[in-house]
């Protein structure tokens, strides 16, 4: 176990490495591995456990009635993903989380967490860290929202791409999404999304070779 890693993830900030197997050993920890695509949680199952990415990354996923699968977000490794599930005992999980490539898993046990109390300060301290996780993706998906309104596809694009750009801090960035994967998390179909690309690109207004973009704002 890499524990200079682990004290480098939001989930352990604040926490020497010499801290870090004591309060693995209170979380009940222990590491699964997940081949590319595999189901890592179901919708519909009951979860006490949230995960941790040691290696690779999950795609957190909805599926309708009608078989039509939308992209919520994408963990990274170092990300945590059902932490908000983990967190109510009797909600089980309306999305499917897969593995987007081979992927390493450190599970802990949300229970065990909040059998061991407070009393500790240490133990707040991850507490503390986890509501500031589970925050920050209720933000995340309601820019997915704000990203998938517009009725254009154009108009769901430039918003995307401004929050990267924002967050990247520079109009040439790269994103976490094939074009399927773009495509589903704005709400689009694939043709529609890659049609309207290229008469962007055309347009002058971006530039992009696969998952690398440059926005030209000054032609928008």
């Amino acid at each position: 176990m890499d524990y200079g890693f682990l004290m480098r993830t939001a989930l352990f900030h604040g926490y020497e490495e010499q801290e870090i197997p004591g309060l693995l050993q209170i979380l009940n920890s222990h590491e699964k591995t997940f081949e590319k695509g595999q189901i890592i949680y179901h919708a519909g199952e009951n979860v006490t456990e949230f995960g941790l990415i040691l290696e690779g990354s999950v795609q957190i996923e909805a599926l309708d009635l009608f078989g039509q699968r939308s992209i919520l977000g994408i963990t990274q490794r170092g990300g945590v993903f059902a932490e908000s599930y983990a967190c109510i005992p009797d909600q089980v999980l309306l999305v499917d989380v897969a593995a987007r490539e081979n992927t390493c898993v450190l599970f802990l046990s949300v229970p065990s967490l909040l059998s061991a109390g407070t009393k500790d300060g240490r133990n707040a301290i991850l507490l503390r860290n986890l509501l500031s996780i589970a925050a920050r993706k209720n933000l995340g998906l309601s820019m997915r929202i704000f990203h998938s309104s517009p009725k254009k596809i154009r108009d769901r694009l430039f918003s995307y791409f401004s929050e990267q750009a924002a967050i990247h801090g520079s109009t040439h960035f790269v994103i976490p999404l094939n074009r399927q994967q773009l495509a589903d998390y704005l709400g689009a179909e694939r043709t529609a999304l890659s049609k309207e690309l290229g008469k962007m690109k055309r347009e002058g207004l971006i530039d992009y070779r696969r998952n690398e973009f440059w926005i030209h704002p000054k032609k928008i």
